[in-house]
């Protein structure tokens, strides 16, 4: 949460949020930047008036002082622009310039467009339909309102069509991921509060929401789910395609939940012993901050399959989960201590879906290869095989 709200009498570096004790700096978003740019070009354009920096209002409601770049004045248009400031969250986009170029219209619209370095849509289920530049809606409204109070303040009643473009948007956006999620060709103008917040879960959460959007709106039924790369490789070896896996890194429940209420059939979960042993204590963010139970809870399950106390406290000295393996193949109780992590992964990923979609999960280890299935998982497996053919 913010600990510091800037207004109109501070700089911009007064935002900040603390993050696991620690204090970081807040940036603003490649939509804020869209929104200010816009703001100063319209003012320059029909009063005449420029100026080094510009405020504007964030959908959060904190008050920025943004400054200028790039002026160009022309008879028929002005242009210009904002650098995109991360904050402590540095992306792709820090200190790149966003630009907008301000022009008059005839029949009293307001348009917003995109023009070189701003990527366009060529899949369904994003934010903008195929064919619209990636201008999310909330930058969208946050230009347009900003044109508006311009025309309101100089009593114009025309129309205005700002252009939103990137000098280097085509080359950042290769550093992006916005070709796998069908944005071609540059950036996106993003943002729903105009404020980047250091270490946003959300961020990252909306990101999968996004690409689930996309399979669902492409038609698929099912959809295969990896926390990072060791899943993706490894469904590879079960002849899928890992590029056409969600990775959802720790926010497995989050990934669950939005699988769920978009009215997938099956969601099939492929990840590491490490990170999946935690769905078995009924943990869906699995990132070592939340919690890890991860020896706790394959000690507890090898004592159910007949462990002695011995291999159970080896295992709970263990550090990663594959030497935990070790230690209960030495006892072999691996195999049955497997069986009962994969029925209460079973168990807990059912409760979080709710009953609303089918939700299996195969786990493997780089040592051991696969480790077990839930019940289901084999024949939707076969279903994911054949819906991408």
């Amino acid at each position: 949460m913010y600990t510091a709200k800037q207004t109109a009498g501070e700089t911009n570096d007064g935002m900040h949020v603390v993050v696991y004790n620690k204090r970081l700096r807040c940036g603003y978003t490649t939509g804020t930047c869209a929104a200010a740019a816009s703001k100063m070009a319209a003012t320059i354009l029909l009063g005449g008036e420029e100026k080094d920096s510009i405020e504007i209002v964030t959908p959060k409601g904190t008050v920025l002082s943004l400054k200028i770049e790039d002026v160009r004045i022309s008879d028929d248009y002005v242009t210009c622009a904002v650098r995109k400031d991360g904050g402590d969250d540095i992306d792709s986009t820090h200190g790149m310039l966003i630009c907008s170029t301000i022009s008059k219209r005839s029949d009293g619209k307001m348009i917003v467009e995109g023009g070189g370095g701003i990527g366009r849509v060529t899949k369904k289920g994003l934010d903008q339909p195929v064919g619209n530049a990636a201008i999310n809606r909330v930058p969208r409204s946050m230009i347009l309102e900003a044109l508006e109070d311009v025309c309101e303040s100089f009593l114009f009643k025309g129309g205005l069509t700002a252009v939103i473009s990137a000098p280097d948007g085509a080359a950042i956006s290769k550093r992006t991921f916005n070709e796998r999620l069908g944005i071609m060709g540059g950036i996106s103008i993003l943002g729903t509060t105009g404020i980047v917040e250091p270490m946003s879960e959300a961020a990252l959460i909306d990101t999968i929401k996004t690409e689930l959007n996309m399979k669902k709106a492409s038609g698929d039924e099912n959809v295969l789910v990896v926390p990072g790369n060791y899943g993706k490789d490894f469904s590879e070896g079960m002849e899928l395609d890992g590029d056409m896996a969600v990775k959802c890194s720790n926010f497995i429940g989050d990934t669950i939940d939005h699988a769920a209420e978009l009215g997938f059939s099956g969601f099939l979960l492929v990840g590491n012993l490490g990170k999946m042993v935690k769905l078995a204590g009924g943990i869906m963010n699995t990132h070592s901050r939340w919690a890890d139970c991860r020896m706790e809870i394959l000690s507890a399950n090898s004592i159910r399959v007949g462990a002695d106390a011995v291999t159970a406290k080896r295992v709970m000295s263990c550090i990663s989960t594959d030497d935990a393996l070790d230690m209960l193949s030495e006892a072999c109780v691996m195999e049955g201590t497997m069986r009962e992590i994969m029925k209460k992964i079973a168990f807990h990923l059912n409760h979080r879906s709710g009953g609303r979609m089918q939700a299996e999960c195969i786990v493997f280890s780089s040592k051991y290869g696969k480790l077990g299935e839930t019940p289901g998982a084999g024949e939707l497996l076969e279903k994911i095989k054949k819906q991408v053919l």
